[in-house]
């Protein structure tokens, strides 16, 4: 007999529906749990071969000149990430932070920049200049921008690359994740493929990989199968949940330098920025991460599996490979969108008492419904989903520090959307 909990207020069905799903998902769960270990072991090997101490934990304040924390904590996630160089800094507002400060870094007037997985992530769109004007976008220092649109199964069109690439390249953009299109997100054997086809087709070019949501989801990283440069968010993936702010970017020792550059300024680079004497909270972070990434596959695999069987259409499937930790699910009505969010946020340890309403978000194109009652703002390791409000009207939810919450949201939100619109 299946004991229910005394909270949140769910129907018995709906608890049912939760449990159901979870024995479904044993054996995936399993698998999941399964790959904590050796990527564990990879952080772990990793600190050990940097030495790291308690006086690491420490920062410089001021310029933050020599500081042997951040510089320690730049070669650890440098060893993690399979790089030959990493900056990983607090002064990086978010992953899209980053991936400016990289592309602004990187890229000259008269260069062109090319994205073969369709448009790019909302909030890069102003960055290039494709929406906006007057902020000192891409476009408005004249850096030619193209874009590769996906095939109608929404994969990379490999048959057109060789089109794109017959103008001079100085960039192309991975984007791993699927971001807000239903698409399925690329693993990182697909991100080798594409950079060797890409290399063979214009040896110069660089490849940056946005890999944002991704990291730890797979044993290797992008920068691991031939990428010159990835970037992301320290409140995401990396950040175990813990971490307060920034982001980081790592690849070719170069490539990184010149992202620094404009971070900070050309001629101070990497040598600058204070660490807050917040190392031992990035430090502690990347210690949980592989943990962390794993319950929120869990979590993921669970809304999947608890929304599929209600006859919704979900990308990843439940139990699939995953390159990242984003579960999409598509409902098709605003509705929903809201009653779902409005559950999710019902149960979250934080404002679980607001309601979220659609609203403007700062780089983003359309109005957003976002629950993300979580203690780091906008951390998406923890727990959280968002929902654009266009057609068709999908949710987007990632991260969760253990399966039990996604559980308890998840029997609230199939309460009040059957409540809605009753099966």
């Amino acid at each position: 007999m299946y004991s229910y909990p005394t909270w949140p207020e769910a129907s018995p069905a709906a608890w049912d529906a939760v449990a159901a799903a979870q024995a479904q998902l044993e054996a995936a769960a399993k698998q999941r749990t399964a790959a904590v270990q050796p990527q564990l072991a990879k952080v772990l090997a990793a600190f050990q071969a940097e030495k790291l101490g308690s006086h690491h934990f420490a920062s410089v304040n001021g310029y933050g000149h020599n500081d042997q924390g951040r510089d320690t904590l730049d070669r650890v996630f440098a060893r993690v990430l399979g790089a030959e160089r990493a900056a990983v800094r607090l002064q990086f507002v978010s992953g899209t932070h980053a991936i400016a400060a990289a592309l602004f870094g990187v890229l000259r007037p008269g260069d062109r920049l090319l994205s073969i997985t369709g448009r790019p992530y909302d909030t890069l769109e102003e960055v290039i200049g494709i929406r906006g004007s007057g902020q000192g976008s891409l476009a408005e220092f004249g850096i030619q921008y193209s874009e590769l649109a996906l095939t109608g199964e929404g994969h990379v069109d490999e048959l057109g690359l060789s089109d794109a690439l017959s103008l001079p390249t100085r960039m192309v953009l991975i984007q791993r994740s699927c971001g807000y299109s239903w698409r399925p997100s690329l693993s990182v054997a697909q991100i080798g493929r594409l950079v060797e086809q890409l290399k063979t087709i214009q040896p110069g070019v660089l490849v940056f990989v946005d890999n944002c949501y991704g990291e730890l989801v797979e044993f290797e990283e992008p920068t691991a199968v031939g990428a010159d440069l990835i970037a992301g968010s320290l409140i995401k993936n990396l950040g175990g949940t813990i971490v307060p702010s920034g982001a980081y970017v790592a690849g070719v020792a170069e490539l990184v330098e010149q992202a620094c550059c404009r971070l900070t300024a050309p001629g101070i680079g990497s040598a600058g920025g204070s660490g807050f004497d917040l190392h031992r909270l990035l430090f502690q972070g990347l210690f949980l991460a592989p943990q962390m990434v794993a319950e929120a596959l869990i979590n993921a695999d669970l809304i999947a599996q608890v929304f599929s069987n209600q006859a919704l259409e979900v990308q990843p499937l439940a139990g699939a490979a995953r390159s990242d930790v984003i579960q999409a699910v598509k409902f098709g009505d605003p509705r929903a969108l809201q009653v779902v969010c409005n559950a999710f946020q019902s149960c979250s340890p934080v404002e679980s008492y607001l309601k979220p309403v659609p609203a403007p978000m700062p780089g983003y194109a359309s109005e957003l419904l976002m629950a993300g009652g979580s203690f780091i703002d906008g951390s998406t390791s923890e727990f959280s989903a968002d929902a654009p409000l266009r057609e068709p009207y999908v949710l987007f939810s990632q991260g969760g520090t253990h399966r039990s919450h996604g559980a308890l949201a998840l029997a609230a939100a199939l309460t009040s959307w059957w409540a809605l619109a009753p099966n």
